[in-house]
């Protein structure tokens, strides 16, 4: 694979753990503002869970690459 494509795999890969981050830490403010419905700890339990993920998904692809 040619150097450039690795280089902007990586970067969408570090991109991804910094989404998944954000999603971790501003959970709450994140579910405020995106979610009508008034169950605001489950809103926020589930954008944790997703950037966990997200965040698990960018580590491999930048460990991997």
């Amino acid at each position: 694979m040619d150097e450039t494509v690795r280089i902007i795999i990586k970067i969408i890969g570090l991109i991804l753990v910094l989404a998944g981050v954000i999603f971790i830490f501003d959970a709450r403010n994140l579910g405020k503002k995106w979610f009508s419905f008034g169950d605001r700890n489950e809103a926020a339990k589930t954008l944790k869970i997703i950037g966990f993920i997200i965040g698990i998904i960018g580590g491999l692809i930048t460990a991997l690459i």
